[in-house]
């Protein structure tokens, strides 16, 4: 239980701040490799959130839902950085 309000009070505030910077650096850019590195940060936050939520709420299921959304995630990542490679870098 204890385990439970310090992943919940402190990892989740957290995550979310890496969220918001990670988001306005998507925003800002300058560089397409610049927003697909937020991106990538934002894929990762967001399955640490739902990890944490998981953990909260005790339901096992949203592990799967984790690793399912950071495979994914990790292959847009990969197409976005095929695409600019091929395009002729930055």
């Amino acid at each position: 239980m204890i385990l439970q309000a310090a992943v919940y009070y402190v990892v989740f505030p957290m995550l979310t701040g890496a969220l918001v910077l990670a988001f306005i650096r998507l925003l800002r850019g300058p560089t397409p490799a610049d927003r697909i590195v937020a991106f990538d940060l934002i894929a990762a936050a967001s399955a640490g959130i739902i990890v944490v939520t998981a953990i909260v709420t005790e339901q096992a299921v949203l592990l799967d839902a984790a690793s399912i959304w950071a495979v994914i995630a990790f292959v847009s990542v990969i197409a976005f950085a095929d695409y600019i490679e091929r395009r002729g870098g930055i």
